[in-house]
């Protein structure tokens, strides 16, 4: 019997002991995984968004603003600080104090609770990031456990640089460099032995010691810090005093303020697109951006709105008007300046890059441009006579009958004159001759979505972005090279590695630079003397196209400098006509041109005219100088001059609107002598079935609604 409870107790020791043993082992797997978030520390890191010249534009988070400060970044005063405040013996123990543990012992007994806890730095660090702030005695003993693993596993600045990084510093500041930044403006480099100061004292109560909230307290709290710093002999009495005088001057709006919104949602949506979270990797982003620019494009926008709201006699609280801008430097793509709408926190929908809109009469350069690649010249004769298209809806015919904006007829013209004053009819005929199809593929060359299968492409029935028509309207303001524009040139990675360097689609030899010289000068004549007008700035060479779709729906103004490209775009978020005379010309221009007036104030070095091309020559055709060349010879088989085209300060011979019509004969046409249309033709490849097209009984606007989903697919590349 004695033996058998020998036996019994051996056995529950044998169990006891083995439980104490899974119960360690467990423990310390448990402390060993806890331990691991500080030995592999990979904290959250906001990443910073800045234009092309490095200026900060925002910093992206998820939860903690966190600015990452490498131990060789941090001043020697804030160490000293840090260490005279918090952990004195900091370089002396090994991760557990006893006797600010007896001390705080002591205190403790006398109070009846914890009023103490003796930790150090190493404990507070794990205090803040693994463990509660319990004061528990289980909690404590697990503290210590920790701290002498850390102890020995990470060096003292490995500690320090975890602890200066992971604590909150206020208004969720977290990481002393986040709170240099957000309080200062300043680097940690930058900083003066006050300011230093009082970010050591913050973290031990970062809200009662705000300095935003709280000034003079957070002053107090510094000067406790200097005078610590000067007992112990880490400063003299000389700087002691200097330091304490010091008022810093602290900055009450951060630098996580956004202040080009639609930009940053832009590169934030794009990232998104590739899965990667920006949010919390630490990159530097780069972005195209010229802050320069985007404020004075801000202010074309609010100008033109402001002209916009007066002339319909709306408040800007009711109105559904609404507008996008971007700015793309025309040879490498870059993105300058992008404003998707006039008040970002009333709708943060980028209607730049998520919108499709119809382009109205801005498409009509592609159409003649393509002419002109065929072997027309500005001088050839066009027919601007009235003519009606039979097309096809849900399967049966039907007849339309399209009309020149100003309701008149012009007989012939010649194209460069049908082109500067938007004469629909003559460009509605200029398709029926070159043929919808031949259309269609030089504009799939270019990456044209939506491209409409029958007459209306005409007058640009189709949906695209803003963005898009910058992209495709590159063709005329870099020489017959596309190129599609890019918002971000680089990313580095919080080790500073370049990780991202984007290189934008390009498109070769769409037409050659003569061409494209050709449509150039075509489009400067729009802005000079055509429905483009009201974009023209005194001292600088301008081309463009204004663009105003069916019943006032959209208004566009689509141009170039010898160096930038911008794209202005107005209507209304619900689709619904602007209003009476919502032209491309009146709405969209006044934006384009203020844009370029402020650009030359900062930039007085601006390329104001255009480089005219070798192969560009100037000749006469019926009595009027006119550009040719090899491949758009004037109508004429021998042109009266053939010497090469130099810049002229002599005014061009040019078509009047006002005097009399010039036809192919010379001879003036009386439309009431025959009838004005010409044969009825189909404008359809192939009967339209019924859910291809929306319509209103308009085939050349069909009714769109606003997208509820993003389009920027079609709106350039993913960087």
């Amino acid at each position: 019997m004695f033996s058998s409870l020998i036996k019994g107790s051996i056995i529950l020791l044998i169990i006891f002991f083995a439980a104490l043993t899974a119960a360690f082992i467990y423990a310390y797997e448990e402390i060993s995984l806890d331990a691991d978030k500080l030995i592999h520390y990979q904290p959250e890191i906001s990443s910073v968004i800045l234009d092309r010249n490095g200026k900060k534009l925002a910093y992206v988070f998820k939860k903690q603003h966190r600015l990452y400060a490498r131990y060789d970044e941090l001043p020697s005063a804030f160490v000293e600080g840090l260490i005279a405040m918090e952990d004195t013996k900091f370089f002396e123990h090994n991760g557990v104090n006893p006797d600010a543990i007896i001390r705080a012992v002591i205190k403790d007994i006398q109070a009846g609770k914890f009023v103490e806890g003796g930790s150090t730095l190493t404990q507070q660090l794990i205090k803040n990031k693994i463990l509660s702030n319990e004061k528990k005695l289980a909690r404590k003993i697990k503290e210590a456990i920790l701290a002498l693993k850390i102890e020995h596993e990470l060096t003292k600045e490995q500690i320090i640089e975890r602890y200066v990084n992971e604590i909150s510093y206020g208004n969720n500041y977290f990481g002393v460099k986040t709170a240099a930044n957000g309080y200062f403006h300043k680097e940690l480099d930058e900083l003066t032995l006050k300011e230093t100061a009082l970010l050591v004292g913050l973290p031990n109560a970062p809200s009662y010691y705000n300095p935003i909230r709280h000034y003079k307290r957070a002053l107090n709290r510094a000067n406790n810090v200097l005078y610590r710093m000067k007992s112990l002999g880490w400063l003299t009495e000389r700087d002691y005093l200097k330091a304490v005088k010091e008022s810093p001057k602290i900055y009450k709006t951060s630098l996580t303020q956004n202040i080009a919104p639609y930009v940053v949602d832009e590169v934030i949506r794009r990232f998104k697109k590739r899965g990667d979270n920006i949010r919390t990797a630490g990159y530097q982003i780069y972005t195209t951006i010229d802050m320069q620019q985007q404020k004075i494009a801000r202010e074309a926008v609010a100008y033109a709105y402001q002209k916009v709201l007066k002339k319909y006699k709306e408040s800007p609280k009711t109105s559904t008007i609404n507008t996008a801008f971007v700015a793309v430097e025309s040879k490498t793509g870059d993105i300058l300046a992008m404003v998707g709408g006039v008040d970002y926190k009333r709708s943060a929908f980028n209607r730049v890059t998520q919108t499709l809109r119809q382009p109205g009469s801005a498409f009509k350069p592609f159409i003649y441009q393509t002419a002109l690649d065929m072997g027309y010249n500005p001088a050839s004769p066009l027919t601007d006579l009235a003519r009606t298209f039979q097309y096809y809806e849900n399967g049966k015919p039907k007849v339309w009958s399209p009309k020149n904006y100003e309701r008149d007829f012009k007989g012939f013209m010649p194209l460069r004159e049908a082109l500067v004053h938007s004469r629909n009819l003559a460009t509605i005929n200029l398709v029926s001759e070159l043929g919808v199809s031949t259309i269609r593929k030089r504009l799939a060359f270019l990456d044209v979505p939506h491209i409409p299968r029958d007459m209306s492409i005409a007058l640009g029935n189709l949906g695209l972005s803003p963005l898009k028509m910058a992209q495709i309207f590159s063709v005329f303001a870099n020489g017959g090279h596309m190129i599609e524009p890019r918002l971000i040139s680089k990313v580095i990675s919080k080790e500073g590695a370049v990780i991202y360097e984007t290189r934008p689609k390009e498109i070769a030899d769409f037409t050659t630079p003569e061409q494209a010289y050709l449509m150039t000068d075509i489009l400067m004549d729009v802005v000079k003397r055509g429905t483009g007008r009201n974009a023209q700035v005194k001292g600088l060479e301008l081309a463009g196209k204004t663009g105003t779709t069916n019943k006032g729906v959209d208004a566009w103004f689509c141009g170039y400098s010898p160096t930038i490209e911008v794209i202005s775009w107005f209507g209304r978020d619900n689709n619904k006509p602007i209003g009476k005379g919502a032209t491309g010309g009146a709405l969209a221009a006044p934006a384009f041109a203020y844009y370029f007036k402020k650009l030359l104030t900062i930039d007085p070095k601006l390329k104001r005219t255009f480089d005219i091309p070798q192969g560009v020559y100037r000749g006469e055709y019926k009595g009027k100088s006119e550009l040719y060349t090899k491949i758009s010879p004037l109508p004429e088989e021998k042109p009266k001059a053939v010497s090469p085209l130099k810049k002229q300060s002599e005014t061009m011979g040019v078509w009047d609107q006002e005097s009399q019509i010039i036809y192919d004969d010379g001879e003036d046409i009386n439309p009431d002598e025959e009838s004005p249309y010409a044969e009825t033709i189909n404008i359809d490849d192939e009967p339209i079935k019924e859910g291809d097209v929306e319509s209103d009984g308009d085939p050349l606007h069909p009714t769109r609604s606003q997208p509820l989903t993003p389009a920027s697919h079609d709106s350039g590349t993913l960087f």
